[in-house]
Formats: structure tokens, sequence, C-alpha cells
């Protein structure tokens, strides 16, 4: 089958060639699109929920939804694991489901059993679904600044909240805009209990009084002139004195009794849970960008940088955009370090074999298989939506040196070939058919060998494709990344290869002893070879003997489960006790941030703290 392979190829040399020049460009594709991001995402498939209760204690929140919520999501298929908190006025809940699970699958599954249990809920309570992001999504990170002093920080956040998250979340792939630090503007109404008491007034009729007032209200239609006119009563609420004049009762006498003079009304800041510093400099607000599973981090960073870029020129005067995190930095570097050592492979392993070769063009067959099939990988790739990582890319940077050996083995015989027809031959030149049907035997000598030594290559990672858990998403991408290009290598040494090879190999082929490099490395191999098949059993004692002497040093070389990386970033995280308000968590914050930028190499601070 195979050699009937290699002389179809060698038949049909200019439709193979057309068919590798239309892969390469396939290929080439998938490069400019595949997902980049610095790292495998070793996040479970996970859904957050997330309930509000305004107003009540974590015991309450706990035993009237927290609880109705994780009982009914332990009924959702293929959930493994249910987790609740129960904080002052929400409620989170954590289901993660088993490994392989659809994230839109499991959202849509969560939302069907939150329509079922919300009847079981009490009234008031609001559920929804957090972004449809991972672990790994927070990718950048950013600070509101005003360096004018004109602008505090509470209309900081106003801009966040209502410009840029809304814009930023047109960014394609963004799942979600979090709003950090600041203070969330609110309309007051603090009630005096005398005189609500005085004019037998409750609480819960004033709250009433204000969702009423605060409502559009349709009503019929007017036709005038030819013309309808749609009658409402506009209600909503948008000053101070609109909510002092909303009216309660009306007394016996005929006097109105408005909020107004039962109660304070004033703008004022909502409850804060957490604040945001930079730099030792004050509170800031600021955002955090949330990228969509599966999606193309290093895409996604530069929609978002260029779309922050535009909204600068829409913030008032003095107000910047200072980045904070920014995960493009890590995955520029860590995917230019391993494209850097591929070309580096690439070089050497092109240097040597045109120095064992002596034939530049013979070298080039063998190199060009290197990219080709590459490439040919990276469409497989794009196509499984495997990422292009330090482990992806690193599973390629293995397997190079080991598929272009079929390569070079191929190449040998052909020349051995040529060699052994010259000197049959002398002063005759092979040219036209006899030299393509000796390039096919050739390669069919070696080609089915040497295909089936790369598929076991191949089939070598095939345990790793057994792991489960963080373990399977680590190396996963690397043993298909290695798996893909190693069968790439094999299907090319049978096609393409042997096509080049007649191409190319061609001129004076120079013997193997001619190659002084190659007469001095037979002269040190030989005695070597000699003395291990005298003394085989000694050979084999000493190669026991170096493999027990390994087990010492295997048990005291440590370990790590994910490889170092130098971010440049560095993360500090202090405790302090429950009850500590939000204005002495700003003070001990701003104290935190101030001391760690004086140190010279510290470029920014941001601290958070909630």
């Amino acid at each position: 089958m195979l050699t009937w392979l290699i002389q179809a190829s060698i038949r049909n040399r200019i439709l193979v060639l057309m068919l590798a020049a239309l892969l390469a460009a396939a290929g080439i594709e998938a490069v400019r699109t595949v997902p980049v991001d610095a790292l495998p995402d070793l996040s479970d498939t996970q859904v957050i929920v997330r309930a509000q209760f305004a107003g009540q204690p974590p015991g309450v929140v706990q035993d009237q939804v927290s609880y109705p919520l994780a009982t009914a999501m332990l009924s959702v298929p293929m959930a493994k694991t249910v987790r609740s908190y129960s904080l002052y006025g929400d409620a989170y809940l954590y289901i993660i489901f088993d490994e392989g699970t659809n994230l839109y699958w499991a959202r849509s599954r969560v939302l069907e059993s939150l329509s079922q249990v919300q009847g079981r809920l009490p009234p008031g309570v609001n559920l929804s679904l957090g972004p449809d992001a991972t672990g790994v999504g927070w990718i950048y990170e950013y600070a509101l600044v005003d360096h004018t002093g004109q602008h505090d920080i509470s209309q900081l956040r106003s801009l966040q909240d209502w410009f840029l998250r809304y814009q930023l979340k047109t960014v394609p792939n963004v799942a979600e805009v979090a709003s950090l630090g600041g203070m969330v503007k609110q309309y007051q109404v603090v009630v005096d209990p005398v005189k609500l008491a005085s004019l037998q007034l409750t609480t819960q009729e004033v709250v009433d009084a204000l969702k009423r007032a605060n409502q559009e209200v349709g009503g019929s239609v007017i036709e005038m002139a030819q013309t309808d006119f749609m009658v409402r009563a506009h209600g909503y609420l948008s000053s101070l004195d609109d909510f002092r004049d909303v009216p309660l009762r009306t007394g016996p006498n005929g006097t109105v009794v408005r909020i107004g003079d039962v109660a304070r009304v004033s703008i004022g800041p909502q409850m804060r849970l957490g604040v945001a510093e930079l730099d030792g400099r004050g509170e800031v607000a600021g955002g955090v960008v949330l990228l969509r599973s599966g999606k193309n981090a290093m895409t996604t960073l530069e929609g978002v940088k260029a779309r922050l870029a535009q909204l600068q020129k829409s913030l008032p005067p003095g107000v910047e955009i200072v980045p904070t995190y920014d995960r493009s930095a890590l995955i520029q570097r860590a995917v230019d370090n391993l494209q850097r050592k591929l070309i580096e492979e690439f070089i050497v392993v092109a240097l040597v074999t045109l120095l064992f070769l002596g034939h530049l063009r013979s070298s080039l067959v063998a190199i060009i298989s290197l990219p080709l099939g590459l490439l040919m990988a990276f469409i497989v790739m794009n196509y499984l939506g495997i990422n292009a990582n330090i482990m992806s890319l690193g599973g390629i940077a293995i397997a190079v040196g080991a598929m272009i050996d079929a390569a070079v083995v191929m190449i040998e015989n052909a020349h051995r070939h040529l060699e052994h027809w010259q000197q049959h031959n002398p002063g005759q030149i092979l040219t036209g058919e006899p030299r393509w049907q000796l390039i096919a035997e050739a390669a069919s000598e070696v080609g089915p060998a040497l295909f089936f030594s790369l598929l076991i290559i191949t089939f070598s990672f095939i345990p790793v494709f057994t792991l489960q858990g963080q373990e399977g998403k680590l190396f996963a991408p690397l043993a298909y990344t290695k798996t893909l290009v190693m069968a790439a290598a094999a299907l090319l040494a049978v096609t393409v290869v042997p096509v080049l090879m007649g191409y190319w190999i061609r001129g004076d082929i120079a013997s193997e002893s001619s190659n002084p490099l190659n007469r001095w490395l037979i002269r040190a191999y030989q005695p070597l070879l000699q003395g291990v098949l005298r003394h085989p059993m000694l050979t084999i004692a000493g190669a026991l003997l170096i493999a027990v002497s390994s087990w010492w040093p295997w048990t005291h070389i440590g370990g790590e489960f994910l490889p170092p990386l130098d971010e440049g970033t560095l993360l500090y995280m202090p405790s302090a006790l429950p009850g500590m308000s939000a204005e002495q968590a700003s003070h001990l914050l701003q104290i935190t941030d101030r001391m760690i930028k004086s140190i010279p190499e510290v470029d920014h601070v941001f601290g958070k703290a909630g």
C-alpha cells in the first residue's frame, strides 16, 4: 500500500506539489487565526449563579435562598459539585460539571433548574448567571485616574459604569467588564421615625409611594387633527425635589403629606464592599475585562486596547485610563520565546543536514518538510480549537528533530542508489523517466519502514491522552501537537519528499566516504561498536548500573505542576479582620501601596480591598 502511494505520488508529482502548496497556504492562514494564550485553560466547566436578597443577613440568605438553590442544582445533569456561599444580601452558587461538558449546554440546564426553583424562593430574590468566562479569563485591568482633581471617585465610577463598561462589552469575545472601586451614586431617603409615628405612617408606605411615583403610566389614544396622540403620565424621578414632592397621604383638612415632610432626601454613595487604590495616591475606579471561554486572548486584548484608545478621547480632560494588568505582554514573551527557539532548531537542523549530506539541494528536501509539516499540524489545531501556548508549541519543539529523520534516511538511500548507478555507468547522465524510476525504487525500499517508525513515535504519546482533570488539560495540547506534527511528517515522507528528491537531487552525488566528517565519525564509532559486541554482558551490566544510579537523583530532583513563568507581576495578599470598615481598609491600602511603590523597580501598584 505504501509502496503504491510512493509510486503514485511520483507519477502525479505536479498534483502532489499543488496539494502541498494549498496545504501550505491553508496552514499560513491557520497560523494567523489560531487562538494564542500563555498557558492552557486548566479550569473546570463551571456556572456561577448570583442570588440577590437585599437587606437580609447571611443566616436568612443561607436558609431561604442558598439551601433551596443548592439542592435544586444537585439534580442538574452532569453536575458533580455544587458549592454555595451566603453573604450579606447575596448568595453565590458554583456548579462544577464533569470534564468535557459544553459550557453553554451547562448554562442552559442551570437556567432550566432556576426557572423551576424560582417559585420556592422568597419574594424579592433576583437570580442571575455569571459571565461565560473561566478562571483564567481575567486578561486586562485598568484604573481611571483624574489628574486635575475636578472629578471625585463617584464621578469616575459613573464614567466606568455608564460609559466604559458598555463600550468595552461590544468588543468581540469580551464576556464581562466588572467595575472596581469608586462610589455608586444613590438617591437616599432617610425617614424620621418620630414624624412617621406622629402622622401614623409606616416605612412600607414610604417605599410604596416611591415605587408608584417612579414609573411611567400609559393611557389611551386621542385623535386630534387627523393625528394620534398617545396619552401617558411621565413619573420618573430625576431630582431631589421630585423625591421630596412625592405625596404620601392627604390629611383630613385637605393638606398633602409629602416624603419631604417625613424624611431627609439627599444624594450619597451606595454601601461599599470594596475599594481600589493606585500607587498610594488615593482611591480610583476601574474595571476588569473577562475573556469569553475558549476565545482568542491575544486578539481580544488587541481589540480592548484599541477601543480604550478611542474612548480615551471622549473622557473629560484630565481623566486617564491607566492599565494595571495586561496579559498580552506575558503571552507575547512566551510565544516569541518559543518561536525563536523553533527558528533556532530549524537553523541547527538545516546546518547539520547540510554538513552530513554534503549536498545543498538534497538538504533543502529535508528542510522544506519541516515548515510544511508544522503548517499541516496548525490546520488541525485550528479545527480542534487548540490554543497556541507554551505547552502546544513545546510539543512542536519536541517533535522537530524526529520529524526530519525519515526525510534524511530517504535522501541518503537515494544518494546510495544514484552513486551505485554512476559506478556502473561512468560518464553517463541519468535523466527522464529512468531517473524517476530509480528515485521511486530508492524511496519504496525504505519508505514503508520509515513511515511505520514515525507512526510508532506518534503513538508513543497515546498514554498522555488518558490523563484526566487538570493534568490532562495541561499536557493534552503538547500531546496533540506532537502527534499531529509526527503524523504530518509520516505523510510527507511517502508523498512530497520522494517528489522533491526527484526534482532536487541532481548533479554529482558525493559518496559517504568522501565526507571527512563521516570518515572521522566512522573511525570513532567502529571500535566502540566492536568493543560492546565483544563484551555484551558487561555492556548490559553497565547500562543497568546507570539506570539504577539514576534513582537517587530522581527522588531528590523535586517538581512543579506548571512551568515557571516570569510574568513581571507580583501578587501580594494581606488579610485583615472581617469587620474592618471600608475607610480603614482604604487607609491601610494606600499606605501599603505607597511603601511598595517606593521600590525603584516597581512601575505600578494597584491595590484592591473588599
